[in-house]
């Protein structure tokens, strides 16, 4: 099974990127978390991403605030799919790192979910490894069949409360 990198330019970032993490170990797939800055360590985040097929990932999660330029410095080093965190980490409320991390230039996209969105690009990692490995893609299916069940029962137990 392929793994996936959880990448923050700094270590205050992660208790936002901890539910991806989180979700990834939920889901049954191997992750590796490293801090690597596009501005303090740029050769070694060039060197990671450049290497990171041949040592096994098939998709990097990418989060930073502010300038946030992690992401597209990840992706202009590898053709492996690239899904940028925004993260809140400034006055202007993560719309900085948004905008930083969501216009990219024609030919290195990077797929960016959510302002603090960390769940969100677990799950669109492991779809993206569910193209080629069936076992991720039960897993995802049975995700959404909870989901569906949770809210199901939610909606009984509220439909009853107002019968």
């Amino acid at each position: 099974m392929k793994k996936v990198a959880i990448v923050m330019g700094s270590d205050s970032d992660l208790p936002k990127v901890q539910p991806a993490a989180d979700k990834l170990k939920s889901l049954g797939i191997p992750f590796e978390v490293r801090v690597l800055s596009a501005h303090r360590t740029p050769d070694v985040a060039a060197s990671f991403s450049a290497t990171a097929e041949e040592n096994g990932f098939g998709v990097i999660i990418a989060a930073a605030g502010k300038a946030a330029h992690l992401a597209g410095a990840i992706a202009a080093n590898t053709i492996l799919p690239v899904i940028g965190i925004p993260i809140k980490a400034s006055a202007l409320e993560g719309m900085d790192a948004l905008l930083s991390t969501v216009q990219m230039p024609p030919g290195i996209p990077v797929a960016t979910v959510a302002i603090d969105g960390a769940a969100n690009a677990a799950v669109l990692a492991a779809q993206m490894l569910a193209l080629s490995d069936e076992d991720v893609r039960a897993k995802l299916v049975a995700m959404r069949e909870k989901m569906t069940a949770d809210v199901l029962k939610k909606d009984e137990e509220i439909r009853a409360q107002f019968a």
